[in-house]
């Protein structure tokens, strides 16, 4: 009878260890088994200035789109942890959120900041599906920039698991000259403010690729990049509308893990100035930067055949200011989650 209880016991103990450790797996992110269809960073200098930035200092703003893929072999319902600089000078995470469904906005999630692993922690919404893929977003601001004869900084980007398409966007600020970049940009584009772009594109970005930048320009003040846009006339379109008169307050409620509003219109502006090419990338598959043209001309080159989609464009773009609107009334707890949700899917 001993002999029976005692081998019971055994195999009882042995079962129990197998159904922790496969509970474990199913709640512990291991990014090897989560590889990206496509990531996009974008470096930032002096793009935009969060809540108590420190005075006369230039700030980096740093955002990276990721799509990854479930290959875990099962469900996983635990957290995700990304890596980013949490101990660089000034580090503020400013933003973490989640592309449920194309046909629906992001959703910002909470998320904490681990400064012993290096990592921005956040739980999905809702648990991600063997092999389906999730899309999010993190931007972060540091205080990385070196001021001298020139502002100058590096940026090093290492991948903790395989990534299929990479690109890599640096917004040089708005009226910086003397601009030098190592290694040379792949290409480069302007957008119809006179902002300078340069890109990287790469392919099939094994796990543990070191990718390092540097990159300096002159400039005399701080301001930000979306200030001096603010002060330019933009092109008389459906386009830019509206772009001339953003509001850019920066209030906050404690109650929200995010830092600053500034941020969340870095999208809506993106979304006007780029074409949806920068906050849409992730939906339509990221692709090349593309000189933005506005919509007369591109009607009077091929009226017949693009008017209907440049109509449906034009409608997108027109509604990119009530959607940063929307933004900053949910940042501003104005509006809960749900109304925002209900609101945005009206102006899709």
């Amino acid at each position: 009878m001993l002999k029976k209880l005692f081998a019971f016991l055994v195999i009882t103990t042995f079962l129990s260890s197998l159904v922790i450790k496969t509970a474990s797996a199913e709640t512990t992110f291991q990014p090897d088994k989560f590889p990206y269809q496509k990531m996009q960073v974008q470096v930032m200098p002096e793009f935009d200035y969060p809540t108590n930035w420190p005075k006369n200092t230039p700030s980096l703003l740093v955002g990276i789109y990721g799509t990854f893929t479930n290959k875990s072999g099962q469900d996983y319902n635990g957290q995700i942890e990304i890596p980013v600089p949490v101990n660089a000078k000034n580090f503020q995470a400013n933003l973490v959120a989640e592309f449920p469904d194309i046909n629906k906005p992001e959703v910002q999630r909470p998320f904490t900041v681990d400064k012993e692993k290096g990592t921005i922690t956040w739980t999905p919404g809702t648990p991600i599906k063997k092999n389906a893929t999730y899309n999010y977003v993190i931007e972060y601001y540091v205080n990385t920039i070196s001021v001298s004869n020139q502002k100058s900084f590096t940026y090093d980007l290492t991948n903790n698991a395989d990534i299929a398409q990479l690109n890599v966007i640096y917004y040089a600020p708005m009226n910086a000259k003397n601009i030098q970049m190592e290694p040379k940009a792949q290409g480069t584009d302007k957008s119809d403010y006179g902002e300078n772009l340069y890109y990287y594109q790469y392919q099939n970005v094994k796990k543990g690729t070191t990718l390092k930048y540097s990159f300096k320009y002159t400039k005399t003040n701080n301001d930000s990049t979306m200030s001096v846009m603010q002060k330019q006339q933009p092109p008389n379109d459906t386009t830019h509308s509206g772009v001339k008169n953003n509001n850019t307050s920066t209030t906050t409620t404690s109650s929200r893990p995010i830092i600053s509003t500034g941020g969340a219109i870095v999208i809506a502006i993106a979304i006007i100035i780029f074409g949806v090419f920068v906050f849409l990338g992730l939906k339509g598959g990221i692709r090349r930067p593309t000189k933005p043209t506005s919509t007369k001309n591109t009607q009077n080159k091929n009226h017949d055949k693009t008017q209907k989609p440049a109509k449906k464009k034009e409608n997108k773009l027109a509604n990119a200011e009530e959607k940063k609107e929307l933004r900053k009334k949910l940042l501003d707890g104005k509006i809960d989650q749900e109304t925002y949700e209900e609101e945005m899917k009206k102006l899709i």
